[in-house]
């Protein structure tokens, strides 16, 4: 038995406003993964144009498509497709036809060595704009500072996830950026090769320079998921406990002056003493009420967020 050739693989592809690439790049994904045995996932995230039409006209009984009822971004259509994918494999790649199917088959070899979860792909003489490189640069940077994941490329569509981590990955917001250090943080092992890249076949981008600001955010939410989500009394506990002890020798320092004779009354230090402590039991209350929330989330957690419209197999409702 050849376990690459008999393994389901399940292609997810994102979709937003591409009609012009969507049958091309089903073309490629089939003559690049001839004699395997896979299905394509499309999401539609509320396409302006005509992009549903040209994937139903298909007519094609490997594509799944589903319609999302709003544009939620990519992140939740990563995770509609992912959640609906069937495959022992779970491969993601942009619909614009920069990534190259053509790359798949190689980095499937990795994946099911057992020896990697993740096998992510490095961009190889990228064919983007600065307006692009830019800011993909400074979040690959920023990763490998703050987190010491060594992960050249973070904006690499095209990966392959075992399914178990690929299921197990919570993505929301614009999470999809940092979707290998998502799975490095559930404990996936990675491995990194060496991909084509393309210029996009049409259409226009959807990333500019403002991508940097999210990226920080992103970046200082995943710091916090990363070190505090399942403790976060650890956080806001230590500094509120902080700022009640400064708060308290401030009191002590001006309660001795008081003794002594001396005037506190307009002194700005007896201001600051009393905010520090309120600002500590603020911090300390916070943390209580996140551990609570934490314990809810993991206990009740059941719903999806994102909704879902319809689903097609081929060009009928599924």
């Amino acid at each position: 038995m050849n376990i690459i050739t008999d393994s389901l693989l399940s292609i997810v592809v994102p979709l937003y406003n591409e009609e012009d690439n969507a049958a091309l790049l089903t073309k490629k994904i089939h003559e690049s993964l001839e004699g395997y045995n896979y299905q394509i996932i499309y999401i539609d995230d509320f396409s302006t144009d005509q992009t549903r039409k040209v994937v139903k006209d298909l007519k094609d009984e490997k594509v799944h498509l589903i319609e999302l009822k709003k544009n939620y971004g990519q992140s939740l259509a990563l995770a509609a497709g992912i959640d609906y994918a069937k495959g022992e494999y779970i491969i993601t790649m942009d619909g614009d036809l920069q990534n190259d199917p053509s790359d798949i088959p190689q980095m499937l070899t990795y994946a099911v060595s057992g020896e990697y979860d993740v096998v992510t792909g490095i961009r190889q003489k990228r064919k983007d704009s600065l307006v692009k490189k830019i800011p993909s640069k400074i979040a690959n940077f920023l990763v490998r500072r703050v987190t010491k994941l060594d992960i050249k490329d973070n904006g690499c569509a095209l990966k392959v996830f075992t399914k178990d981590i690929a299921k197990d990955l919570n993505l929301y917001g614009e999470m999809h950026r940092f979707i290998t250090l998502l799975a490095h943080l559930e404990g996936a092992q990675i491995k990194q090769v060496p991909v084509k890249h393309h210029a996009r076949h049409a259409g226009v981008s959807k990333y500019g320079l403002e991508r940097v600001f999210k990226v920080v955010a992103d970046m200082m939410l995943l710091l916090f998921i990363r070190k505090y989500f399942q403790r976060p009394i650890h956080l806001f506990g230590i500094f509120g406990v902080l700022l009640i002890i400064l708060g308290f020798f401030i009191n002590i320092y001006l309660l001795i002056v008081k003794l002594m004779g001396e005037d506190i009354g307009t002194r700005p230090l007896l201001i600051f003493g009393m905010m520090f402590i309120l600002a500590g039991i603020q911090l300390f209350t916070i943390g209580i009420v996140m551990e609570l929330l934490i314990r809810t989330y993991y206990e009740s957690q059941s719903k999806r967020p994102y909704r879902i419209k319809k689903v097609f197999v081929g060009d009928k409702a599924a």
